[in-house]
């Protein structure tokens, strides 16, 4: 087991490079469930991050990523490898995986799909937000989790949000990381996890409900800085649960994520 470290926290960014392909976490990225582990929403942006930067191609788009999430992320430095693993003309499957120490953590596997001009049949079903910040801003929560990640958002809910349903916008100042340029899609993607927090079903003090994935959808590329979650909370009889959000930017809906929980009581 990797032993705990002191986060560095005089910097702005979730992430400082190590190198071409290794970043230490600052305690921005720091976990909600446990304060030596690593909060996936980061993780999962520059996972994001990397996968843009792979083998780029202007003619094709991520459309689909799935993250699968392979044990404790520890907050310790974190090396990223990318790989094609079906390339082709106008549908590519491409694969970033997060190694911390000798083993792997997080594996994402996505779809790059062509660009083409469907601007004369486009339609979206989904119906959009109020405009942000649209409410209020909340504490809720801050007042419910801990760690650095959760400390390093923003968030403004409606005030019919409930348990098992919410709709927010979320907003971080921070970067992925210190130095570097990082795409709209990778900064969207990184607090898009932060869904199986904003609905909570019941305290996590009293059960645990970490999600071991997350899989995104997207119909249209994110722009700018605001992410909008519509969310709805699931929990089943036997042990799992599913967190379910329709995403949003400032322009109108963009897609969908699904997150399978394992929900267990926490005992003493």
């Amino acid at each position: 087991m990797l032993a705990a470290m002191t986060l560095p926290s005089d910097t702005t960014c979730y992430y400082l490079p190590l190198g071409d392909d290794t970043f230490q976490p600052t305690v921005h990225a720091q976990g909600a469930w446990a304060e030596e582990e690593q909060h996936m929403a980061p993780a999962s942006g520059l996972l994001t991050r990397a996968l843009t930067l792979h083998e780029p191609r202007e003619d094709l788009q991520l459309a689909r990523i799935s993250f699968d999430i392979l044990g404790m992320i520890h907050a310790a430095p974190s090396r990223i490898r990318t790989r094609t693993l079906r390339p082709g003309r106008t549908i590519e499957l491409i694969e970033a995986t997060m190694s911390v120490g000798d083993r792997d953590v997080v594996r994402a596997t996505a779809w790059r799909l062509s660009r083409q001009d469907t601007s004369a049949v486009s339609v979206v079903e989904d119906p959009p937000l109020p405009a942000p910040p649209a409410w209020e801003p909340s504490e809720t929560m801050h007042q419910t989790w801990a760690g650095g990640y959760i400390a390093s958002i923003d968030v403004w809910a409606a005030p019919e949000s409930r348990s098992g349903s919410a709709r927010v916008w979320l907003r971080s100042e921070h970067d992925l990381v210190e130095g570097k340029e990082s795409s709209a899609l990778a900064r969207f993607v990184g607090l898009v996890d932060t869904a199986n927090g904003i609905a909570t079903r019941q305290p996590p003090g009293r059960w645990m409900f970490p999600n071991t994935d997350l899989g995104i959808h997207l119909y249209r590329s994110p722009r700018g800085r605001w992410v909008g979650m519509d969310t709805t909370v699931s929990w089943g009889a036997e042990g799992v649960g599913l967190t379910s959000t329709v995403l949003h930017d400032e322009h109108g809906p963009v897609g969908r994520a699904e997150q399978i929980l394992t929900v267990r009581p926490l005992r003493g």
